[in-house]
């Protein structure tokens, strides 16, 4: 894991900490240390990094070096270090804190990941402002007793892994998100030839084992993966998934399966369809279609026969038809659903690729 700090060089409060904090995590990452701007922003468009962890607020810098880190794809935390308690805010608030605020802090705030405040009455500070539910207090060894550097070091540390550890979706590649519904297909269909000569290799390091299994894990996709990895004789690292933690977008609530809503009880198969795709246009209107409703309509269709002109004419009837024709397009693409299963033509347009993206970005915070 690469994290670059970038703090005030002027205030030598934070630039001790930063110095105490990144001294204390040793090799359990790797921590640059950035005062300039321009160098900040150097940094991030020459190599990778995993984190930005901004300290202090009310900069202008920091908004263009956050704003460079977006684009590079990296994740940001902010260490207000007590600015935005209200005494700080009221200093000079009309002429700069109110500027600034509506200019970016606020912004900054909310596009955190993760806000690390050092005790309650920050807490306190920080609710009450509501721009991020997402803090975390770890205590600063530099001007309290009750922690050690070694505490403070090794709880941000945590905190790192907890912000890379969430929506893994995001940070997967190209090529693990296709290994990734490679296995997922395999599991669904439980034989090996439906990817016929187009196969993946495994895995080839830790941190993209731990995505793969982070996202089925969170996706609640465990099911289908093993089955996907057994068929396939692949053998997946042993990681306690249950002490994994990581952070959920706002209001998040976990996916029901869809038979768990609907029940099991229908007269036919159709029927059942039928509850299916209207309890998915409800998902849907509610932006929390998830990729395991996809898997279970994939499954449904692949394992059980049905009226398919009936099926269709019905859904025309229920004013379903292009809902379910988007929805085969984004299963063609998520889950590698194939046409000969489909009781409608997929429809590519505007509205399926907002689907596909309502899936993708279900973890998103």
């Amino acid at each position: 894991m690469r994290v670059l700090h970038y703090f005030p060089q002027d205030n030598s409060m934070i630039s001790a900490y930063v110095s105490k904090l990144c001294e204390g995590m040793g090799l359990e990452c790797l921590n640059e240390k950035v005062t300039d701007s321009s160098e900040a922003q150097q940094h991030l468009r020459q190599s990778h990094y995993d984190i930005l962890h901004l300290h202090g607020c009310w900069r202008n810098s920091s908004y263009l070096v956050a704003r460079q880190a977006f684009a590079q794809g990296t994740r940001l935390i902010v260490s207000p270090h007590g600015q935005l308690e209200p005494w700080e805010m009221d200093d000079g608030y009309w002429k700069e804190k109110l500027p600034k605020r509506l200019l970016y802090q606020k912004r900054l705030i909310q596009q955190a990941y993760a806000v690390v405040i050092q005790g309650k009455m920050e807490e306190e500070c920080l609710r009450k402002l509501g721009w991020n539910p997402r803090a975390v207090i770890i205590k600063n060894a530099l001007i309290t007793h009750s922690t050690t550097l070694q505490q403070m070091a090794s709880q941000t540390f945590r905190l790192y892994r907890k912000v890379m550890d969430s929506n893994p979706w995001q940070l997967m590649s190209d090529e693990l998100k296709s290994i990734a519904q490679q296995y997922l297909k395999v599991g669904i269909t439980g034989d090996v030839r439906w990817m016929g000569d187009e196969r993946y290799p495994a895995p080839s390091t830790q941190e993209d084992w731990r995505l793969l299994l982070c996202y089925a894990h969170q996706e609640q996709l465990m099911e289908p993966l093993r089955q996907g990895l057994r068929i396939m004789g692949v053998e997946a690292p042993d990681l306690d998934l249950e002490r994994i933690d990581c952070f959920y977008p706002d209001g998040y609530e976990a996916p029901k399966s869809i038979e768990s809503v609907i029940g099991m009880m229908f007269a036919s198969e159709n029927d059942r369809l039928m509850a299916t795709f209207r309890h998915l246009r409800k998902l849907v209107l509610r932006r929390q279609l998830a990729m395991m409703h996809l898997i279970e309509l994939d499954k449904e269709l692949r394992h059980h026969t049905c009226d398919e002109e009936l099926l269709a004419e019905t859904l025309k009837e229920q004013n379903l038809y292009k809902l379910a024709g988007r929805l085969m397009q984004v299963m063609q693409s998520l889950t590698g659903f194939t046409e000969g299963f489909m009781p409608v033509p997929p429809l590519n347009d505007r509205l399926a690729k907002a689907l596909q993206k309502q899936v993708e970005n279900h973890l998103k915070i």
